[in-house]
């Protein structure tokens, strides 16, 4: 990995490249058709699941009130579309035996 912690686009098209044996180029291709093909999915609204791995799942929240903490006025808060993950109990199950 590049950073300790983080994993990149360009972590993972190097790891098709090892494991699977793609071009570099190809790899890199192939990681960002997959991203792309996410973004596209929830650009239109749909969630994205992967199998064994978590799901994406977007949100509509509706307008609130909020409270600027600095001053307590209270400040309408405008609806908006969030995008959450939820990881799969596999996942879950993987990460705790890491930790």
């Amino acid at each position: 990995m590049a950073d300790a912690g983080t994993l990149t686009r360009a972590d993972l098209a190097d790891a098709l490249h090892r494991e699977v044996g793609l071009s570099r180029m190809d790899s890199s291709k192939l990681v960002e058709q997959i991203l792309d093909n996410m973004c596209d999915a929830l650009a239109k609204g749909e969630n994205v699941k992967i199998s064994g791995f978590g799901t994406f799942v977007l949100r509509d929240k509706g307008q609130r009130i909020g409270r600027n903490p600095k001053t307590g006025i209270e400040v309408p808060i405008a609806p908006r579309r969030v995008l959450t993950f939820r990881a799969s109990q596999m996942m879950r199950e993987r990460i705790v035996k890491a930790g």
